[in-house]
């Protein structure tokens, strides 16, 4: 049976008068549910309603569906639409920002050969686990830019890393002049506690370099819609990715990979690069909602503007409560909790001294936070939040700021005592002193770091193995009591927010003990057989 659905039946833009943006995948999907076709093909349920209800709405790349590796339907229609919205050119990803991030590192590899240059990447160290797996398998050499050193909110600082246009020149100058210039900068940006980088700048320096920019900004796809666009694209990236389902109405998995328009030779090269990681089996269920979004966009870009003011209402009121906060991202708060002790402050205390104890305590009103851990409780909205839910956050957080510090002296320090840690495994201090910092005065082969001092940096892991030769490796499963000194074999990731502590082919140093939690895979053979990268 042919099937040339494209558009129409009682889809959602037959539906609305005046609206432009069209609904492709949408309308073909729910003309095929409604044609009571007899299906013999993919998948097993075969469009018969079950538990989930959304069986009649799952197919397969069927005629007149499209092929999302080789769009040039409907799919190939909504991602135009989606394009036109961005103001660039924009892929669909059903596998979530890690399929765009992998597609993301082997159009960078690409573009530098296109261009007769080393492939070389320049990365803040708070990539996603994603970025390491790509390098290690296309094989690509790596320099790190090291997070700064522990701040407020950050107290050991591997998740952001922060980075000026005016340290990013001095780093590709240094580079250059040790003959290892980049053919690419890779950062992310906003990191997942909301700190945000100064796309423009860091673009300017780039492009002075004849380096391309990547960002991933997984968590940010909603920043173009803003009264004022702080889209990565807008702002001069060559490359990014966006996570649709992490702030915009659209199913899990569902992602964008954007690509300048200027640049012909990454435009013609993405579809190749995200089908050679790709499934290709991808969700309609997931291609669906992105199709829809675009029109709920079109319709709703006032709420974009509205949601940010509504967060930075709710941020003014949980300041006024006594909370400290991190990180500019407009639909994110980022509260950060802890004794005075842990960030320096002596004459300043937080609302509350462990994260992990206030987000069980949120929960207990059915507030869930995206990530917490002893330290941050990350909050994220959207403009799916209500107004109700807006008040009962703010409320309920004053509440609690309140009764803390109505609370005994001795009542809270026997709740530090009892505090638990989801999340990072962290060391005690006197731990931290014994151990010592590790040695970093010959490390510059293996990371770079801007003119600041050695003493606002976190230390600079010894690599020793490329992630590619590190992964590839004979390994073993060790105790975390056991693992120091060893080399890596696989990235060292905690899940949230999934940034590689200790990446593989480094040697792990005797703060390790603070992040591992069981055992951890590493190469069989000893540290010193191997060359220094």
């Amino acid at each position: 049976m042919g099937l040339g659905f494209c558009r129409g039946g009682k889809g959602r833009c037959a539906e609305k008068q005046g609206v432009t943006m069209n609904t492709p995948i949408y309308d073909f999907v729910e003309a095929y549910r409604e044609s009571d076709a007899v299906r013999l093909h993919m998948p097993g349920h075969k469009g018969v309603p079950g538990p989930l209800g959304v069986e009649p709405f799952d197919i397969t790349e069927i005629d007149g569906a499209d092929v999302l590796s080789q769009a040039c339907g409907i799919i190939a229609e909504s991602e135009a639409n989606a394009g036109a919205l961005f103001g660039c050119r924009t892929l669909y990803s059903t596998e979530g920002s890690s399929l765009c991030v992998r597609a993301m590192v082997f159009l960078l590899k690409m573009t530098a050969l296109h261009r007769g240059v080393t492939p070389r990447i320049l990365a803040a160290r708070n990539v996603h686990r994603s970025f390491l797996d790509a390098v290690a398998l296309l094989d690509i050499e790596v320099d790190w830019i090291m997070p700064k050193a522990a701040g407020e909110g950050k107290p050991f600082a591997y998740e952001s890393c922060e980075i000026s246009g005016d340290e990013l020149a001095v780093m590709i100058d240094r580079l250059r002049g040790e003959g290892r210039m980049p053919s690419a900068v890779y950062i992310t940006s906003p990191d997942y506690f909301g700190n945000c980088a100064d796309i423009a700048a860091l673009a300017e320096v780039c492009h002075s370099h004849g380096c391309f920019l990547a960002v991933d900004n997984a968590h940010g796809a909603y920043m173009r819609f803003l009264a004022e666009s702080a889209h990565p694209m807008n702002l001069g990236a060559d490359i990014c990715c966006d996570s649709a389902h992490k702030t915009l109405p659209v199913l899990t998995g569902g992602a964008y990979l954007h690509i300048s328009r200027d640049n012909h030779f990454l435009t013609e090269s993405a579809g190749r690069a995200m089908a050679l990681f790709a499934t290709t089996s991808p969700s309609y269920l997931i291609l669906q909602s992105l199709d829809l979004c675009n029109a709920y966009i079109e319709e709703n870009e006032a709420l974009f503007e509205r949601t940010a003011n509504r967060v930075a209402q709710l941020r003014e009121e949980l300041a006024k409560a006594g909370y400290r906060m991190v990180g500019t991202e407009p639909w994110k708060i980022t509260l950060v909790v802890g004794d005075e002790t842990e960030y320096g402050d002596e004459d300043e205390e937080g609302a509350f001294s462990d994260g992990d104890m206030l987000a069980e305590m949120l929960g207990k009103f059915g507030i869930f936070a995206e990530y917490h851990d002893r330290r941050h409780v990350v909050l994220m909205f959207s403009t799916q939040t209500t107004e109700g839910e807006f008040a009962l956050v703010g409320s309920v957080l004053a509440q609690i700021a309140k009764e803390r510090s109505d609370e005994p002296e001795e009542a809270k320090d026997e709740a530090s005592e009892k505090k638990g840690t989801a999340g990072l495994k962290q060391g005690a201090a006197e731990e931290q002193e014994e151990a010592g910092e590790q040695d970093s005065g010959d490390d510059q082969d293996a990371a770079e770091e801007c003119d600041t001092a050695e003493n606002d940096r976190i230390p600079v892991p010894v690599q020793v193995l490329t992630p590619a030769e590190a992964i590839l490796a004979e390994s073993e499963y060790v105790d975390a009591s056991q693992c120091v000194g060893r080399v890596l074999a696989e990235p060292l990731v905690h899940m949230p927010p999934c940034v590689p502590v200790y990446m593989c082919g480094e040697v792990l140093g005797e703060d390790a003990v603070r992040f591992v939690q069981g055992r951890v895979r590493v190469v069989k053979e000893p540290v010193g057989i191997f060359r220094r990268k």
